[in-house]
């Protein structure tokens, strides 16, 4: 028994059952998938929402921070222009976009947010046989400020590594992000056999580059006496660490600041240029 979508404007889904029941069962659920927008006409007449539904369903789960451009998209498809077609879709409302976000985060923020929604295009110009315009090519992007000094106070460093606070967990994670520089990210994906005795493997980092770090007695005790990998996830470290930060009164110092406070201390050690950053 064939089954078949007859659904007007959109492409043909066709399959084989052994039974018409379901065949029927498979055609529902297809009918439904249609209704929420899964699947994508392809052609210029559909919105950028459709769009983003696709790239969320068939490209994040292939990417290594497909979770974290998950929750960018869905809250980019909180903005009414998402549902107009996307060749009336223009730059000057990215850029009215654009605008109002800085009002609430910051560049590097809005940066991401924009190479998300940017390779979005580019994958359906490239791999889903679409030709239209990337407006977001013709928009100025916000200017980039990186140069943080921010580096911990005693009494700052005492509160996050001692103070009287029930989640070991994220303790743990801050004070290997002191001892080693290492991200978050790759704090959270570290197990057991990527310890190599005083050394630890970091297969995948932020550059796709596997490196070696060496580990001081104190980070090396806290890795052998814990939980691996940890059993947070990325998000949940985020909202831990602003509670945290919250209730230590804590003011503009972001997680990525330790990787910072670690390199800097390495240098006071009496470590060179190269072994700092190898490490």
């Amino acid at each position: 028994m064939a089954g078949s979508n007859k659904k007007k404007n959109f492409p043909l889904l066709t399959q084989t059952f052994q039974s018409k029941q379901l065949a029927r069962r498979w055609v529902r659920k297809q009918e439904a998938k249609l209704d929420d927008g899964y699947y994508v006409v392809n052609n210029k007449h559909c919105c950028l929402k459709e769009l983003t539904y696709r790239y969320i369903e068939e490209i994040l789960p292939k990417k290594r921070v497909g979770i974290n451009e998950a929750i960018i998209l869905k809250a980019f498809m909180r903005q009414p222009f998402v549902n107009k077609p996307i060749v009336q879709i223009t730059a000057e409302e990215f850029a009215q976009y654009r605008d109002k976000r800085l009002e609430s985060i910051k560049p590097a923020t809005l940066l991401r947010e924009l190479c998300v929604v940017q390779h979005l295009y580019s994958i359906a110009n490239k791999e889903w046989g679409y030709n239209i315009p990337n407006p977001i090519k013709c928009i100025q992007k916000p200017t980039l400020n990186n140069k943080r000094e921010r580096r911990l106070t005693n009494e700052e460093f005492i509160f996050l590594i001692r103070g009287n606070y029930p989640q070991v967990k994220l303790r743990n994670i801050i004070e290997l992000a002191i001892e080693t520089g290492m991200r978050r990210g790759e704090i959270l994906n570290i197990k057991p056999e990527h310890i190599k005795g005083q050394t630890l493997l970091i297969p995948e980092t932020k550059n796709g580059h596997p490196r070696t770090i060496p580990l001081t007695k104190r980070a090396l005790y806290i890795l052998e006496n814990t939980q691996l990998p940890f059993p947070m996830s990325a998000n949940a470290v985020r909202l831990a660490w602003d509670r945290l930060k919250k209730k230590g009164n804590i003011k503009d110092l972001h997680f990525h600041d330790l990787r910072h406070e670690a390199i800097s201390r390495l240098f006071e050690k009496g470590l060179s240029i190269p072994e700092v950053w190898h490490s």
